[in-house]
């Protein structure tokens, strides 16, 4: 059976089934409760819900349908480029080179309006200088201390991190929710308490 359909479409489709393959990139941060490790696209659905969620304690108003789908794409990329694990310094000096080309190829499946769209709220994300852009990273940032902090600190021990690298990471939380830092400080210091963070 052949279905008939425009370019327009076609294009849309292929995009939508492309971005499956988010499902298959798996993260270093595993599932509450010491789950399997967890993939992007449920990292991304996580942090979108929560955006929602939590939008009364971003430090200005913000667009929340713009924010949920910065949550939502800022991840597609690691179908080219892979998972940069926060704290691998080697991995990110290589990350935004890798970023962009994946960011080229991926969202040029779009028709060009549509890419256009999904490219600029992207770079958006990246350059952390709007409302929404900062308190989508902060969901970045909060959305896995919660399930590590549940998972007793696991993936922390099993990289070293320590605590000035995680605190380094999370002071950028702060600028798009002081009172989210609030949270993400109290869950650091009773971490360096149980010995979970050098």
């Amino acid at each position: 059976m052949v279905i008939d359909m425009d370019e327009r479409l076609k294009k849309q489709l292929e995009f939508s089934l492309e971005i499956d393959k988010e499902k298959n990139i798996f993260r270093q941060t595993h599932l509450s409760l010491n789950g399997r490790n967890e993939n992007d696209a449920e990292h991304s659905w996580h942090m979108a819900i929560m955006a929602y969620l939590l939008r009364e304690y971003s430090n200005e108003e913000v667009d929340i349908a713009k924010v949920m789908l910065m949550c939502l794409i800022h991840d597609i990329v690691e179908i080219d480029a892979g998972d940069t694990y926060a704290y691998d310094e080697k991995s990110i000096e290589t990350q935004k080179r890798r970023e962009d080309r994946a960011k080229e190829r991926i969202f040029s499946l779009l028709p060009d309006d549509q890419k256009e769209e999904m490219i600029s709220l992207f770079d958006e994300f990246e350059e952390y200088e709007t409302a929404e852009s900062k308190f989508a990273h902060a969901m970045d940032n909060l959305q896995p201390i919660m399930l590590n902090n549940s998972n007793n600190g696991n993936d922390w021990k099993e990289h070293n991190v320590t605590a000035a690298q995680v605190y380094k990471r999370q002071n950028k939380t702060a600028l798009g929710s002081e009172k989210l830092f609030e949270v993400v400080d109290g869950i650091i210091k009773e971490n360096i308490n149980k010995n979970n963070l050098k």
